[in-house]
């Protein structure tokens, strides 16, 4: 969990910049919007077959316009 404090003399603007800094880094809303809907070990292998083979497709493109 992210967990920022007040500074002395620091406005809220920058406290509001550092807590979003914080949650970014942390990688805590990636994990909310990944774990908002359930899915099946089978649904998730097959998400990452198909994101592998866009990644190995755009590598192989990316090297042969070179």
């Amino acid at each position: 969990m992210a967990h920022v404090t007040l500074r002395p003399n620091e406005s809220q603007d920058s406290l509001l910049r550092r807590f979003r800094k914080r949650v970014t880094t942390s990688g805590v809303l990636s994990t909310v919007r990944r774990k908002r809907w359930h899915i099946s070990k089978s649904e998730l292998r097959r998400i990452e077959k198909k994101k592998a083979i866009r990644r190995s497709r755009r590598r192989q493109r990316k090297n042969s316009l070179r």
